[in-house]
């Protein structure tokens, strides 16, 4: 029972933020980013942002196209013999 009554008290030390403070990496990104050299916004971010970059785009287009296949082969139904 004695178990049971501090449960509450390991809870709130588990989710209180005075553990430790996080330093602030926005300025840093917002120095990256806003540097004129004229790169686009998806290329300044390294190499992991241009393989997702890509990879976003190739699986966007590919999925438009499979979708106008499958509506194009709806759209023309085949004639019964």
């Amino acid at each position: 029972m004695n178990q049971l009554l501090k449960v509450p008290v390991l809870a709130g030390r588990a989710f209180s933020s005075s553990a430790r403070q996080l330093r602030n990496k926005v300025p840093e990104a917002q120095k990256l980013f806003q540097e004129d050299n004229g790169l686009p916004v998806h290329i300044k971010g390294g190499t992991v942002d241009v393989a997702l970059y890509r990879a976003t785009m190739t699986l966007t287009i590919a999925g438009t196209c499979y979708s106008l296949y499958w509506l194009l082969t709806a759209a023309m139904p085949q004639k019964k013999a």
